[in-house]
Parts: structure tokens; sequence; C-alpha cells
């Protein structure tokens, strides 16, 4: 993670699509349903003509160079052996088949499709595997939508948005990726969604490094990864420290994964299910979590060593990204060899957490005195079996906490505990064939101008157990 992170049509098939109502989960097990949603609309600015891969022109790079904005480039069953640069906004890229529309980097290739400041764009209904860096990637864009995407042995992350806001991940698979399996960071507010996905087999399910602000993470899967979801704060990206994410509705399960690919913080990681790490004023809810070595759902600091700034306070949290990042940093010289970004302010409530090695609910902190007075975590209507510290609901309860707090997790020792090493991303397995886009030669171009959809978090409720 020290990597540097990188219309809708107003029809009622194309509002069909974008609710998802046609089509199911995101693999061919998933138990997830479709989100409580109002789906994105708006789009009709945007008209365009189609462009065919390889009928029109031989590759999707030499497609995508000659479109316009609000074309359509729709492309056909093949293996395109190419690193793909967008750069026009509004364009939608589209496979005919997800299976079989394959974009493949033969492990030197950097990136499936990359992203560059192009507001708007869509990417649907592909594959991509094989690449050092990443399968599906936007950075510095304003808008943005992948939806039906298949990543798998990627060397960085599966699908992937950095320094973007307004957009949307659905309907996705990932796996295989040292980092993360689903990426979204350096962004607040991020105005962004990941919608019924399946991620596994990675270092990491999700990770969200400095993002949030209606951030909503909802009824997708995250299982056999090292851990599931692992939002953290450091400044070694812009705009900390990670914030207002809401984590709603997942199946999370099975992620003690050690052949994985990994990254040194999946492998510090390793054993938990929904992790904050150094997260302030995050949401966890309704999730269904269990089997996990260490921690089904845990609050606890993240030690960024040689850090490049102090951590904000005060209003400094609520400035915008695209503000925050042009104030100036903190004296280097006044700087301590390791900032502790402490999880603040996190609720945990209504999830069903088993079968976790250390403890259900945890909670750690490296802060001196009343941890839960100085942090403000809170935990409330849980289902649950074990807990560090005891009585957490009692302790650290959302209304008037009370009692002794003992027993929180030890984290010099689990921070100090080895960890298996890394797995080769090259050889992961290769996933079973995914839902296809419904109508994808037949439904019109999607522009991404109004995500991600409008989420009724309090309508999603607890998943059961698939």
């Amino acid at each position: 993670m020290n990597r540097r992170r990188r219309r809708i049509q107003t029809t009622l098939l194309a509002l069909l699509l974008a609710v998802g109502l046609v089509a199911a989960a995101c693999s061919s097990d998933s138990s997830s349903s479709s989100p409580a949603t109002t789906a994105p609309t708006d789009g009709s600015q945007f008209s365009g003509t189609t462009i065919r891969v390889p009928e029109d022109h031989p590759t999707i790079q030499q497609a995508v160079d000659a479109a316009a904005p609000g074309d359509l480039i729709l492309v056909g069953p093949g293996i395109y052996k190419e690193a793909v640069d967008v750069t026009t906004p509004g364009l939608t890229i589209r496979g005919l088949d997800r299976n079989a529309t394959i974009l493949d980097g033969e492990f030197t290739r950097d990136n499936g499709v990359r992203v560059l400041g192009a507001a708007n764009v869509t990417v649907q209904n592909m594959t991509a595997r094989n690449y050092t860096g990443n399968g599906f990637y936007w950075t510095g864009v304003e808008g943005y939508h992948g939806s039906y995407l298949t990543a798998y042995r990627n060397g960085d992350y599966g699908i992937y948005a950095f320094d973007s806001v307004r957009g949307q991940f659905d309907h996705s698979y990932a796996s295989g990726s040292p980092d993360a399996g689903f990426y979204i960071g350096e962004c607040y507010p991020c105005d962004a969604a990941i919608l019924d996905v399946v991620s596994e087999y990675n270092g990491l399910g999700y990770s969200g490094t400095n993002s949030g602000g209606n951030l909503v993470i909802a009824q997708s899967e995250f299982r056999f990864n090292r851990a599931g979801l692992v939002p953290n704060s450091g400044t070694y990206e812009l705009c900390y420290p990670e914030r207002e994410t809401t984590i709603v509705g997942n199946l999370v399960h099975d992620n003690s994964q050690p052949d994985t690919p990994a990254i040194d913080v999946a492998k510090l990681a390793m054993g938990n299910g929904i992790l904050s790490a150094g997260g302030h004023k995050n949401l966890i809810q309704n999730n269904q979590v269990w089997n996990h070595e260490r921690t089904g759902i845990g609050l606890v600091p993240f030690p960024e060593d040689n850090p490049k700034d102090a951590i904000p306070t005060g209003d400094a949290l609520t400035v915008p990204c695209k503000e925050a990042r042009n104030q100036p940093r903190a004296d280097p010289s006044t700087l301590p060899s390791t900032l502790i970004w402490e999880s603040m302010d996190n609720t945990v409530k209504g999830n069903a957490v088993s079968s976790s090695g250390l403890a259900d609910l945890a909670f750690g902190t490296l802060a001196a005195g009343d941890a839960n007075q100085t942090l403000g975590n809170c935990f409330q209507g849980n289902t649950f079996t074990t807990s560090a510290p005891a009585a957490i609901e009692t302790v650290m309860a959302c209304t008037a906490p009370q009692g002794a707090f003992t027993g929180q997790l030890d984290l010099a020792a689990l921070i100090a505990s080895e960890r298996p090493p890394s797995g080769d991303y090259k050889t992961q397995p290769v996933p079973p064939e995914q839902p296809n886009m419904p109508d994808a030669a037949t439904a019109p171009g999607m522009p991404a101008v109004d995500v991600p959809q409008k989420i009724d978090v309090d309508a999603i409720p607890l998943p059961p157990k698939p």
C-alpha cells in the first residue's frame, strides 16, 4: 500500500440496467441481492455513434483514439494483447461477452484499461488479466463507472479508482491481486459506491486509503482474501485521514487465506474480516461476518513510519480533498519517526459476527488514558460471542458507556507475529465464468454522468449466510 494509488440514457431499458433489476449476482455462487437504491438517470446530453472492434478498428486503443465524447465502443470476443489509455470523456467501452472479451497483459503490460483524467467514462462487460499493475483503473476523474468487469491475476489492484470522485463499481469480480481486489483512495468526499461485487484470493478484498465521504460498500461478498475490508489512513497519499465510509449488508468470511499474493500491509492485516486501521467516523452495519483467524470486526490504529505530515484535527477534517491537497505540510523536523493513526468515532452496529479466533468484535489502541472516552468508538446491537475488550457493548456502548475497560487487543503481539510470505499473483486461480451484462449488444451507451446510485443505507438488511 505504499505504492502511489493510483448517462445514463433515460430509456426504461437503461434505467433497469443501471439499477441492476435485470441481472443478479456477481458470481455463480454469490448470495447478494440488488441494492436498495434509486437509479442514476440523466445523460441525454451525450449522443454518439457506435464503434466496433475489430470490425471498425482492429484494437481497442485505436477505437478509443478515434472516438468522440458520447460514443459507444463495442468490443467483440477475442484476446486483446494491449494496454488501453483513455483520455476522451464520456465514452462507454463495452465487451460483447464478459468472459470472452479479454484484455491480456501477458505479465508485461501495466494496466488493462487506464482512464486518465477523462470524466464520465464507463467500462463494462469484459475481463482484464495478467497485468503488472491494475486491471481497470480510473485516476484524476470526475464521474466513473465500472460494471460487469472481471479482473484477475493483476500485480497491484484489480479494479481501482484513485483521486477520483462520483463513481461506482458494481456487478464485478476481482481476484489474485497482491494489494486489493477493489480500491477507492485519495478522495473526500468521494461520492462513490461499490455494490454487488465479489472479491477473493487477494491480499485485501477492499482497501481504501484516505477515502470517504458518501462512500458506500454494500451487498457484496469478500471471501478467501488475506483480510476482507481494510479502510486506512496515511500521509503517503493525500486527503488523510480515511473517514465516513459506510460498510453495510455485506458477506465477509474466510479471510485468512495464507497463499494469496500480498503486500506488507495485507500480511499484517491477515485474518481479519472488517478492519478499520486508523479510520474516522465509519459506519459498519448489518454485515454477516464469520470464520476469521483473528477478529471479525476490529478497530485498530495504523502505525505509519516516516510520515510526510502531521495528523489533521478540528476543522481540517472537513476540508474537501481538492482544497486539502494544496495546504502546506508540517515541518519535517517536527514529525515523529512513527505516526499513530488511531481509529476514532466509528460505529459498529447490527452485525452478526461468529467463529473468530481472537474476538468477534475488537478494539485496540495505543492512546493513553481511557481509550473509549478518548477515541469515541462505539458498538451496539451486534450478535456475537467474544469480544476484546470484554463486554464491549457495555464498556464501549453508543449511549452511556460504563464499566471496567479491560482486555483490549494486544496489538504489540499481533504486529510482531510472523505471517506467511506472499504467493505469486501469476499463479492464482482462474475464476469461473461470470454473469454477462444483459443486452450488452443492444443497450445504449452509458457515460457515467449521474453516479453513484442513491442508496438508502437503512433499507439494506443483514444478509443471511449462504
